[in-house]
């Protein structure tokens, strides 16, 4: 299984969910490639925001080397889940889709078309952010692997 994770600019929310979902991913030994990317280009090289990594830390996370990458449509062919973090960046990401088999792909990270608050601008986010994050990505491991038996 092949996931890849998108918000904006790729420095809060998937990078976020990239971290705890390869960590989540490598403590129940499953063989799965976990990245992300953002549908903004701002951010290419560069770490993830500064509280991020910070509150990723504190719950024992470590997204301290990940890097930023822009979305491209290779990802369509490269990834078996592209999950986005809201509606914006989900007509983003569809707008590069080519094959209805690609943009089966993509979903919303959150079920009932929920969206992960962007925390950006907030400091007070991060941690409620977070917490959301991991839970979704123990959900969403669990849901994975009820669709393989």
């Amino acid at each position: 299984m092949k996931i890849l994770m998108v918000c904006l600019g790729n420095i809060c929310r998937s990078p976020l969910a990239e971290g705890v979902m390869r960590h989540l991913v490598e403590e129940q030994g499953l063989d799965w490639e976990i990245a992300s990317a953002g549908t903004g280009d701002w951010h290419i090289n560069e770490p993830a925001d500064k509280r991020g990594i910070a509150i990723a830390k504190k719950y024992g996370y470590d997204i301290s080397k990940q890097r930023a990458r822009h979305f491209n449509p290779d990802h369509f062919e490269a990834f078996d889940k592209i999950l986005v973090m809201d509606q914006q960046n989900e007509k983003d990401v569809l707008k590069q889709a080519d094959h209805l088999h690609h943009r089966e792909k993509v979903m919303l990270f959150l079920p009932d078309n929920l969206e992960v608050t962007d925390p950006y601008f907030d400091d007070k986010l991060f941690e409620p952010v977070f917490l959301q994050i991991e839970e979704r990505c123990r959900q969403i491991i669990e849901e994975i692997k009820k669709e393989s038996i």
